[in-house]
């Protein structure tokens, strides 16, 4: 029988990207709440145009932070490196219209008798992992991250000064019988400084997009396509207008797996949009780590007001090694998937957000302030053990 092949694309975007500034923005604010008491509660959205950004949404926190938000605004503007015509982090107009949040959706989500909180909103979430990465994730998406963080690390540090912060990238990538195997096409559109030729565009990204594959993976010379409409002067807000959680694919997996809908940037972790994305990440991925599946796909659902999720749903896609059902009990007695429950089991009342508003939240390396504790595998080791196994995959 003949191999199965297929390819499959995924993109990123710069943190640059009008949506990505919109999402850094709010994540900010979150983050500045968080700093001043790590119980308020935020949801905030972000819009970008041209020299013009609006903050609005709901807050309940210390009024000091109010104040606060155009400072917070104007250094994450220059923090990715907008200082041009048409949006610069000194002249921008912004306005905050953040407001106190409503006493209705306060009353469901406040903590109960019990000890609990209801999610701050109904909806479904997803996590998934596979074994495609060292990070567990799928390889599209993780190669098209690597490669816009790569060129803002060089143009933020001055090695490359003509790249702008404005960027996408796209990768499709061959597999087969389920397993990455090259790298068929790459595209990237960068901002660029005036008087540089598309030629000289090219050969700047040239080197990136070498460095972000395995060295036996080759790219034919008519495959990569760099800038495909042109010159790339006008970028950020004021090229296109952005807007908070409008990349939700390039935020999760690259469109490998499912996504329940909701966006995360701007939220504090009693909304499940978020944290429930981020433990249900956790939960898949310590089931591949702990090698009981290749892959992993996990949904949660909730209900506004109700503390336990609704349903709790795990699918090893036809690459588990033991029984879905007693996996899905297993994972629920050793995380207590209530809204307060993943947010003390993983450290989320932390301000930790501003770093996931660019290249993903998910694939990044877990850090000693508690940033990215989704992407622990502290779980793998007794995984493994619960089901018979000595240990985790190494």
């Amino acid at each position: 029988m003949s191999d199965k092949t297929w390819l499959f694309t995924s993109e990123s975007v710069s943190e640059g990207h009008p949506d990505k500034v919109c999402d850094r923005i709010s994540d900010a604010v979150l983050d500045a709440y968080l700093a001043a008491d790590p119980e308020a509660r935020v949801a905030c959205e972000t819009l970008a145009t041209t020299d013009h950004v609006t903050i609005a949404g709901e807050v309940r926190g210390p009024e000091s932070v109010l104040r606060d938000v155009e400072e917070i605004t104007r250094n994450a503007i220059r923090d990715i490196g907008y200082e041009q015509p048409g949006f610069n982090w000194e002249t921008a107009e912004v306005i905050c219209r953040l407001h106190a949040q409503s006493a209705d959706i306060a009353m469901g989500v406040d903590e109960g008798e019990k000890g609990e909180e209801g999610a701050g909103d109904q909806g479904i979430m997803f996590g998934y992992a596979c074994n495609e990465t060292d990070e567990l994730m799928p390889a599209p998406i993780q190669f098209a991250h690597r490669i816009l963080r790569h060129m803002a690390e060089d143009r933020k540090s001055g090695r490359q000064p003509a790249f702008g912060p404005d960027a996408k990238s796209q990768v499709t990538l061959k597999y087969r019988n389920g397993k990455p195997v090259g790298v068929d096409t790459v595209v990237v559109s960068t901002q660029h400084t005036e008087g540089v030729t598309q030629d000289e565009v090219r050969q700047m990204v040239e080197p990136y997009i070498k460095g972000a594959f395995p060295d036996d993976w080759t790219l034919p010379a008519e495959r990569l396509i760099v800038n495909p409409t042109g010159q790339f002067i006008i970028g950020g807000p004021d090229g296109d207008a952005g807007l908070t959680g409008r990349k939700i694919i390039v935020d999760t997996y690259g469109g490998a797996a499912p996504h329940g809908g909701g966006a995360f940037s701007g939220k504090d972790p009693t909304k499940v949009d978020r944290s429930a994305a981020y433990v249900s990440r956790y939960l898949a991925k310590n089931v591949v780590a702990a090698g009981l599946a290749d892959k992993c796909q996990i949904q949660l659902a909730y209900a506004i007001g109700v503390p336990e999720p609704v349903a709790l749903y795990v699918n090893t896609l036809g690459t588990g090694r033991v029984d879905e059902e007693k996996l899905a009990r297993t994972l629920r007695e050793m995380v207590r998937l209530t809204p307060r429950g993943i947010r003390e089991h993983l450290g989320l009342l932390k301000p930790i957000y501003t770093r996931t508003a660019a290249y993903g939240h998910f694939g990044r390396e877990a850090t000693e302030d508690g940033g990215f504790s989704w992407e622990r595998t502290d779980l793998a080791d007794e995984l493994a053990r619960s089901f018979g196994m000595s240990q985790a995959a190494e």
